[in-house]
């Protein structure tokens, strides 16, 4: 007798918000999340030096006309792709690197909604004073994740924790 059970539906792939220099643990835990979904990687660079001129209704985005930064952009992408090579060797999830343009995470979110995305992975920032500034001025992308769009939101945290007797820069 056949099975006429419909066979499960495939997780949305996992997308990993990734900047240079970052810390491989973002890519490693998005990559984990991945192989236990059973879906895809999309690792996503945001371009923050152009942004959305226009959106066509097929979806297709128009950036900026005047790119004023195309070479950093370039040099940015190429240096996520290297460190993904080098993060995810050995790794069995299938991946691929994208650039997204815009604020870091409305470009997200489009992605997300684009590629019907099952979790999106962040990085947090650096400790600092100059990093804590901007946080309080632009907002924790992380956490405008968490309220702007329905998907999961996994925050790996980077570097040393905060002890609990420690106060934060920006309280």
């Amino acid at each position: 007798m056949a099975d006429n059970t419909p066979a499960p539906k495939r997780a949305g792939a996992v997308i990993a918000g990734v900047v240079p220099g970052q810390s491989p643990r973002v890519l490693r835990a998005a990559a984990r999340q991945a192989a236990l979904a059973g879906t895809d990687l999309v690792i996503a660079h945001v371009d923050t030096t152009r942004f959305v001129a226009f959106e066509d209704p097929d979806g297709y985005v128009n950036p900026s006309t005047i790119d004023v930064a195309g070479a950093s952009a370039r040099a940015a992408l190429a240096e996520v792709q290297t460190a993904a090579d080098a993060a995810l060797a050995g790794e069995t999830v299938s991946w691929s690197v994208r650039q997204v343009i815009g604020d870091p995470a409305l470009a997200l979110i489009h992605l997300a909604d684009e590629l019907d995305a099952s979790l999106l992975v962040v990085g947090t920032r650096k400790r600092g004073l100059g990093e804590s500034l901007r946080e309080f001025l632009t907002g924790s992308v992380a956490a405008r994740l968490t309220h702007r769009q329905h998907r999961p939101v996994l925050v790996v945290p980077l570097g040393e924790p905060i002890a609990p007797e420690e106060e934060l820069v920006w309280e």
